[in-house]
């Protein structure tokens, strides 16, 4: 059964990032890896990082591309609804999430990732931009949350 390009792409960095992430324990060097190898292999991120819960607040962590925001407003945007949810948020169109928080305003859709911890809560969240709309769908889902599993 072959599989599309997208699928093909996620496979093989995959087993890439399994090999890099053997490395360390640190969660924020396997984080910055992610982010680093995420953002050259995938032709349609324009932004890609993380989100740290520290001491109730979502700090910028490791991510490649333009400025991020360093603090995310409070139960706003959608880093906060995945944390909030402990769910995966794709968003086809950014302009019409409630709440958006717009670091950068060429950043036209999005797709966020809880990382869980042992006690299922999320500590961190990936979160990927496009300069696209409708950029991400239920393969960029699948993938990217086996790929935080990782961490």
């Amino acid at each position: 059964m072959a599989k599309n390009l997208k699928e093909q792409r996620y496979l093989r960095i995959l087993e890439q990032l399994k090999s890099l992430l053997t490395k360390t324990e640190d969660k924020i060097a396997k984080m910055a890896t992610v982010a680093a190898v995420l953002k050259a292999k995938q032709p349609h991120f324009f932004w890609c990082g993380f989100y740290r819960v520290v001491d109730g607040e979502l700090i910028v962590g490791p991510y490649q591309g333009s400025v991020a925001c360093q603090v995310l407003e409070k139960d706003r945007g959608v880093c906060w609804h995945a944390v909030n949810t402990k769910k995966t948020v794709i968003v086809p169109d950014v302009e019409k999430f409630p709440g958006h928080i717009a670091c950068d305003s060429r950043s036209k859709s999005e797709i966020v990732i809880p990382l869980f911890n042992e006690r299922n809560e999320v500590y961190a969240v990936l979160d990927v931009d496009s300069d696209k709309l409708n950029s991400f769908d239920q393969i960029d889902a699948k993938y990217l949350e086996e790929i935080v599993k990782l961490i």
